[in-house]
């Protein structure tokens, strides 16, 4: 813990005054208002184009976003490193414990945040990564349904009106290429691309997913005629001339605009959860691509690859805030799923093989 106050940070940015003559942006998802505020014009344009299909009327928010520009506070801060995830590497956050409350400094772009329970402050070069201050306005939205016991899956997913389907894998698995696939399938409907909240309700299981758009790799691009035009025709061109596995780890993202591909409507952020696969396939194996129900509670090592940390941003509704050290709890996420189906996809990497198991599932071939 640190001498330094939430209230000393607040007082040396002065949120409300900077971003005072600042048109307000009312965001809603689940019934839950956040209140958007910011100086620049710019990030402005780019938040409302992002934001565009939850934007609503103006309200009483649940939560204010300042979003400052290049801002210094006059007093030295000790950050300390948050560990990354099993197999990733560098250094991304940083974190500094205030009394109720936590400063995150993006170590890379060196944008930072303040995040306590009555304040939600970017700051920093905020203008220049647009995709930051979209993540802490999501992020809001994340801590406030995980404090009301929802649980943050590391999910993509579709829904139907009958059917909700989620679908998790390994980082780079192939879970967004698989979703936006099933968006071919008619009558469905876009949920989430990467995190996804779930709680049981005892007769379903209802599935919220936040206002993130796909953030797609070369080779989903590629692989899609759909999605042509989203890059350029002549990097298009060289990603089509690379070999399949430099394509598939290239580590290169694109925003997709739902609305512009596929059309008006095909977004829908609630959805009730009745399946969920979990991509354990592989672009090693020969075997043919198969989908089986599984039994969650017997597979820990398909559990691991549905749960996802809150993060550094989250604080409990105790006032405690999560850490890198922080123990996931398995049996909340057992209890949430409980009556959703489980299906573990195993063999070959087939999208085409897996598509159709998917249309078979949705129940409505085209």
């Amino acid at each position: 813990m640190t001498g330094i106050s939430v209230q000393d940070i607040v007082d040396a940015l002065r949120p409300e005054r900077e971003t005072r003559n600042s048109d307000p942006v009312f965001l809603t998802v689940g019934g839950y208002v956040v209140e958007v505020r910011c100086m620049s014009g710019v990030l402005l344009a780019e938040l409302l184009r992002y934001f565009q299909h939850v934007i609503s009327a103006p309200a009483a928010p649940d939560m204010t976003v300042h979003v400052l520009g290049e801002a210094e506070i006059p007093f030295t801060v000790d950050f300390a490193d948050w560990a990354r995830e099993p197999g990733k590497t560098g250094r991304k956050d940083a974190i500094c414990d205030l009394e109720n409350g936590r400063l995150v400094l993006k170590v890379r772009t060196g944008v930072q945040f303040l995040q306590a329970p009555d304040w939600a402050i970017a700051f920093g070069p905020t203008e220049s990564y647009p995709n930051q201050v979209i993540n802490f306005v999501n992020t809001q939205i994340l801590n406030h349904f995980q404090r009301a016991d929802w649980v943050a899956c590391h999910a993509a997913a579709v829904r139907t009106q009958l059917k909700g389907l989620a679908i998790s894998g390994l980082s780079g698995g192939g879970k967004s290429t698989t979703m936006l696939r099933l968006m071919e399938i008619a009558g469905t409907q876009y949920v989430t691309n990467d995190r996804l909240l779930v709680r049981n309700a005892q007769e379903h299981t209802d599935a919220l997913g936040i206002p993130k758009l796909p953030r797609i790799n070369p080779g989903t691009i590629v692989n899609n005629a759909r999605l042509a035009g989203i890059i350029d025709e002549e990097r298009e061109e060289e990603l089509r001339n690379m070999e399949p596995d430099e394509l598939w780890h290239l580590e290169e993202k694109y925003d997709l605009f739902i609305d512009d591909i596929y059309g008006p409507g095909r977004i829908s952020h609630d959805a009730h959860l009745t399946d969920f696969w979990v991509l354990n396939w592989s672009r090693d194996s020969a075997a043919p691509t198969e989908v089986k129900k599984v039994e969650l509670k017997d597979r820990p090592d398909l559990l691991s690859a549905i749960m996802k940390s809150p993060g550094p941003f989250y604080q409990a509704p105790d006032g405690i805030f999560w850490t890198d050290r922080t123990e996931m709890d398995t049996a909340s996420y057992l209890n949430a799923l409980n009556g959703v189906q489980v299906w573990e996809v195993t063999g070959q990497i087939d999208f085409d093989a897996l598509f159709d198991a998917g249309a078979d599932l949705l129940g409505q071939m085209t």
